[in-house]
C-alpha cells in the first residue's frame, strides 16, 4: 500500500481499534474532541497515517494555510493519522484512527484502515460519532448505535443507548465498518446526537457523554473531570446565550416537550412481529407431546 505510511512499529498487541471522522459525522466537533482528549491524557503515539492524494478531490476537501511562529506559511493536507495507547499497567493497546472522510476511493481508503487493524491484532473496533438532531441542549444527550454481535448490542441497550434504525445514504463509516466485519473483527457504533441550533464548537458535552461510554468498553483508566467541568462551562454560556433570545428558548421548550414525551411513551410492539412470535409459539407447542395433569 504505497498510500500508507509507518513511522515505528507499537511495542504491544493492539487489541482495539477506536475511529472518528471529522466533518458531517462529527457534528460539532463532538466526537474528534472525545478523542483528541483521550490521546493527550493517556499519551498516544502516533505510529502511522494514509496519505491524502489518493483519496481526495482537493476543490472539495481543501487544504488549508497557516503561518509558524517564524512567519513561514504552512500548507495543512487532510490528515489520516494512526496513534497507539494504554493505561499504565497494560500489556496491550488500544488503535485510534482519526481522519477525514474522503472524497474517492472508499473501498481502498476503508479496506487500507481494517487491514492495518487486522495486521496488528485487533479484534474489536469501535467507532464514534456525532450528529445534528432537533434535541433540547437541557437534556441528557441522546445516544443510538449498533453493534455486530449479540453481547455489545445488550452492553449498548445497557446504557440506553438506542439502536440505529436509519436506512439511506451513508458515509466512510459503513464502508470501514463492512470492511473491518469482512476481516473477522466486531464492530460498534455510537452516535452523540447534537442540538441542530447551537453553532458553538466544539460541544463538550457530547464529548463527554461518548466518552463515558468508550472507557466503559475499552476499561481505560481515563479521569474525565476536566471534560465534564469544560462541558458544565459550555452548558452555562449555552443557557446564557438561549435567555438572551425569545424565539430560541421558545423553541428549546417546544423541544424539551418533545423530547420528554418520547422518553416517557411506551413503545409499542409492532403487530406482524406479534402475530409471527404468537404462530412460533403455537407451532412449538403443537410439536410438543402432552403432559400428563396428574404427573
Amino acid at each position: 500500500m504505497d498510500h500508507l505510511t509507518i513511522h515505528e512499529t507499537p511495542d504491544k498487541k493492539l487489541e482495539h481499534l477506536v475511529i472518528a471522522f471529522s466533518g458531517w459525522a462529527d457534528a460539532a466537533e463532538g466526537a474528534t474532541s472525545a478523542i483528541k482528549f483521550l490521546q493527550r491524557k493517556l499519551h498516544a503515539k502516533k505510529f502511522a497515517d494514509i496519505d491524502p492524494e489518493e483519496f481526495y478531490d482537493f476543490s472539495q476537501t481543501r487544504p488549508y494555510s497557516s503561518r509558524t511562529r517564524d512567519g513561514k506559511r504552512r500548507i495543512n493536507w487532510p490528515a489520516n493519522d494512526f496513534s497507539y495507547l494504554s493505561g499504565p499497567d497494560s500489556k496491550s493497546g488500544v488503535m485510534v484512527f482519526v481522519g477525514v472522510e474522503p472524497n474517492l476511493k472508499w473501498r481502498t481508503f476503508s479496506n487500507t484502515v481494517a487491514t492495518m487493524a487486522r495486521d496488528y491484532g485487533v479484534n474489536s473496533v469501535i467507532h464514534i460519532g456525532a450528529l445534528l438532531d432537533a434535541v433540547p441542549h437541557t437534556r441528557p444527550v441522546k445516544l443510538s448505535g449498533t453493534a455486530s454481535q449479540p453481547k455489545l448490542s445488550e452492553f449498548l441497550e445497557s446504557q440506553g443507548i438506542r439502536s440505529s434504525k436509519y436506512q439511506g445514504p451513508t458515509g466512510i463509516s459503513s464502508a470501514v465498518m463492512q470492511a473491518c466485519l469482512d476481516e473477522g473483527m466486531e464492530y460498534t457504533s455510537i452516535w452523540g446526537h447534537t442540538s441542530h441550533y447551537l453553532q458553538a464548537a466544539p460541544n463538550y458535552r457530547v464529548g463527554a457523554t461518548l466518552l463515558q461510554i468508550l472507557i466503559k468498553l475499552l476499561d481505560l483508566p481515563l479521569d474525565l473531570t476536566e471534560l465534564q467541568s469544560a462541558a458544565t462551562t459550555f452548558n452555562e454560556e449555552v443557557a446564557k446565550a438561549v435567555e438572551k433570545d425569545e424565539q430560541i428558548s421558545s423553541y428549546v421548550t417546544k423541544l424539551e416537550g418533545q423530547y420528554d414525551e418520547a422518553v416517557a411513551a411506551i413503545e409499542i410492539p409492532d403487530p406482524q412481529e406479534l402475530v409471527r412470535d404468537l404462530e412460533q409459539f403455537l407451532r412449538g407447542s403443537q410439536r410438543r407431546p402432552p403432559t400428563d395433569p396428574s404427573a
